[in-house]
């Protein structure tokens, strides 16, 4: 998909993706080596952004695979159309069973899902596996198949070997460690909170119309807010809503009423607030 890292960089900022130069590289070497890439950090930082910008950018069907506690093979893999299959076979009642067998067992019946729609197929695609870390530890040994060899077994039809493989991309908050296994067939990209200078630029350019010095201003407070020990830092992701708000407010400088009027677009807890509001000093930014 990708000449050269400076190419990624490129194409990424045409959809509107701003990447550091670790990021940009680690997506050109997961391309051109054909592996997953595994990317970890905070929530709102840009990780699932990334999966999307490059299916924008490729041209590809992005398909996703949402983790959460209790996904399961049918969730992530297939499963049967059983309603399907009951119809078929009470129209076939004067069939042997082997005859019939044979026939809800077949391609019409099967209902694929994120992982077996990825390798199926010659259509460029992009695998979002998204939150890796909230599914359950016996869903990796699912996706060690999958992401191993690229083909997934269903024992009524055979295995399913991709005939192009799909640019695969994991995320993870960290909620919990992912097995070594899993770690070993990918490549690892750690995104964390951007520096001040890179911060703006992703402001100004997913923020149009807001003011160099109102986004500066706002990159400072959001850096001094990271500083502090609340529960929950503000993300990239709150950063751009906040100039939005901003924006929306017609607000021209960033002063202690606005921010003080609009701090819960940022913060998502009362008591990091009220912290904030007691220990942020603009005079000082």
């Amino acid at each position: 998909m990708f000449t050269s890292v400076d190419d990624v960089s490129a194409r990424l900022a045409e959809t509107g993706y701003l990447a550091s130069p670790a990021v940009a590289t680690t997506v050109f070497l997961a391309d051109r080596l054909g592996k997953p890439l595994l990317v970890e950090g905070p929530a709102g930082v840009g990780k699932t952004e990334l999966a999307k910008a490059v299916a924008a950018v490729a041209g590809a069907r992005l398909i996703r695979l949402q983790c959460y506690e209790g996904v399961d093979e049918s969730r992530a893999l297939y499963e049967w159309n059983h309603a399907k299959q009951l119809l078929r076979i009470s129209a076939g009642r004067d069939e042997s069973w082997d005859e019939t067998r044979t026939d809800i067992f077949a391609e019409e019946f099967l209902l694929p899902r994120p992982l077996l729609t990825a390798i199926r197929g010659d259509d460029p695609k992009v695998l979002l596996i998204d939150e890796t870390d909230k599914a359950d530890v016996e869903v990796e040994g699912l996706l060690l198949e999958v992401l191993g060899d690229f083909q997934v077994t269903v024992p009524e039809l055979g295995t399913v070997t991709a005939t192009r493989r799909p640019f695969v991309v994991l995320t993870s908050n960290a909620t919990r460690e992912l097995s070594e296994a899993l770690r070993r067939r990918c490549l690892f990209l750690h995104i964390g909170f951007p520096d001040a200078e890179l911060e703006r630029r992703i402001v100004r350019l997913r923020v149009p119309g807001i003011e160099t010095a109102l986004a500066e201003s706002e990159v400072r407070v959001v850096g001094a807010l990271r500083a502090m020990d609340l529960r929950k830092v503000p993300s990239v992701a709150e950063t751009i809503d906040w100039a939005r708000t901003l924006l929306a407010l017609g607000a021209g400088t960033l002063d202690e009423t606005v921010v003080r009027d609009s701090l819960g677009v940022v913060l998502k807890h009362q008591d990091d607030i009220q912290k904030a509001a007691a220990k942020l000093d603009l005079d000082a930014l």
